[in-house]
């Protein structure tokens, strides 16, 4: 088969297309057949040499991917070959078959194209482990999400939403109009406002119940200042840093909590048990059409360095996904 290598860490152009052995299932495990991989963050940081994948992951980029099932492990009895899927991946999305876990596959939603499913996996499962089983948002909530232009942030924006809260977003002002068509209540540009005095003033001086963070120690302060009482921030991102100094005296006075994840190094268990849950409570509002997979470009596997350059411009809406035909 082929697949994205990385021979040395750079810029997108140490992405390779190149020929590589074909997968065997392991036990618990079975090979997709891809149709589609999506471009992530961690994808970039990978390829730049920053997040290697966990041990025994394949070593090619990918957190997600849709396609058939073309093979079983002798143990695997969910699954059967000719299904239609789509993964959760610790890697190995961007080739033409990978071996997946059998508790991190999904089926693949009535109603959603398949090439499209593959930008599902990995952002509802970040988002609902994040927004809904660690941090509770709750019907009559205010959530607060920063980047609301990508993959991430137009998944959240969309579950808020179903969830019946009051969803505030932070993007350029070039994406708001497609924020507020998913259903976003108010747009803030991170550019030209401070987003601390425009969710304080959105919500009579309440603050948000739930922050979900894609910048980390950048946005730390003024996201714990953004904070209603009682609130929660979840950081799943480090794009503004790693370190920051921390007021815990705000902290305990707002009696709020903070949260800090990773899911592509978790347990198998772990993921198992964040993509039941998934299947159990998104992919319902997804089939409903309430949640749709927001693709800003559909884009040969062979061209990931010109997927990588659209995606490090965060001039996309949405997701970029990759395919194999």
């Amino acid at each position: 088969m082929h697949a994205i290598t990385i021979p040395e860490p750079g810029g997108p152009e140490a992405l390779v297309w190149a020929e590589v052995p074909d997968p065997e299932p392991g036990p618990g495990e079975v090979i997709v057949d891809v149709r589609a991989s999506a471009v992530n963050r961690a994808d970039l940081l990978q390829r730049q040499g920053h997040y290697p994948p966990p041990p025994g992951a394949p070593a090619y980029p990918g957190l997600e991917c849709s396609g058939v099932i073309s093979a079983v492990g002798s143990d695997v009895t969910d699954w059967q070959v000719g299904q239609e899927v789509c993964a959760l991946l610790a890697g190995g999305g961007y080739a033409e078959r990978v071996a997946v876990p059998a508790g991190q596959l999904l089926p693949a939603p009535v109603g959603v194209d398949l090439v499209d499913a593959a930008a599902l996996p990995e952002v509802a499962c970040t988002v609902w482990s994040n927004v809904v089983q660690l941090a509770g948002l709750r019907s009559g909530q205010t959530l607060l999400v920063h980047g609301g232009g990508s993959g991430i942030g137009t998944f959240a924006v969309q579950l808020g939403v179903a969830l019946d809260a009051t969803v505030l977003t932070t993007a350029r002002a070039a994406k708001h109009d497609r924020l507020r068509e998913l259903g976003a209540a108010h747009t803030i540009d991170y550019s030209e406002q401070d987003f601390v005095e425009e969710v304080r003033r959105l919500t009579d001086g309440r603050g948000a119940d739930v922050i979900l963070d894609i910048m980390g120690a950048g946005y730390l302060a003024r996201n714990v200042a953004a904070l209603a009482t009682g609130g929660r921030l979840a950081v799943i991102g480090l794009q503004g840093g790693r370190k920051a100094e921390l007021d815990l005296g705000a902290l305990m006075t707002k009696r709020a909590t903070i949260t800090a994840t990773t899911l592509r190094a978790r347990p198998l268990a772990e993921k198992a048990t964040i993509v039941w849950g998934v299947r159990d409570e998104v992919w319902p509002l997804v089939e409903a059409g309430q949640i749709r997979p927001i693709v800003e470009r559909r884009m040969p596997m062979s061209a990931a360095a010109d997927a990588h350059r659209l995606v490090e411009s965060s001039d996309h809406f949405g997701k970029v996904l990759l395919t194999t035909s």
